[in-house]
């Protein structure tokens, strides 16, 4: 399959270790999400300026010590990982996009399942905390509004 796939332009490698890539994408979402749904501002955005981009990087060292308490190996270092999501440019999370729309936000999926994980490894996670419950809360109002408290769409940032 993964030569089918090749073959055809896309990129099909064959991972041995799924569960360190599904921490991976896990590492980005749990942190990007959130941020851009609380500054209403894009990948790019979050990433270059200075204190979120600070924010999101103690919000992965958080993430990634549970993750390695649980066996889990990330191929990337943080600063890549976040150099990666800049690179992408004027990106509108999902969460971002979600709250635009006044949908429900995954806080729960996202964010609450790692900080459960925290503690159950009995890690600290001051950060991820304070991200989810400003998120929770956020999430808690839009839905109390019926979504009325949905920003217009954001552009250019």
């Amino acid at each position: 399959m993964s030569e089918m796939m090749s073959a055809a332009g896309f990129k099909s490698p064959i991972l041995e270790d799924i569960r360190s890539e599904i921490w991976l994408k896990l590492w980005g979402n749990m942190t990007f999400n959130p941020i851009s749904s609380l500054t209403h501002r894009t990948l790019e955005g979050i990433c270059q300026y200075p204190l979120t981009k600070e924010l999101a990087h103690n919000m992965m060292a958080e993430a990634q010590t549970i993750a390695e308490k649980l066996g889990v190996t990330f191929r990337v270092d943080i600063e890549h990982r976040i150099a990666g999501a800049e690179k992408v440019g004027k990106h509108k999370t999902s969460m971002l996009q979600d709250l635009e729309a006044g949908r429900s936000l995954e806080i729960d999926a996202l964010l609450g399942s790692v900080i459960e994980l925290g503690k159950i490894t009995e890690t600290p996670t001051p950060c991820l905390n304070t991200v989810f419950a400003l998120t929770k809360y956020l999430d808690e109002n839009v839905q109390a509004s019926k979504g009325s408290l949905a920003l217009p769409s954001v552009s250019g940032y």
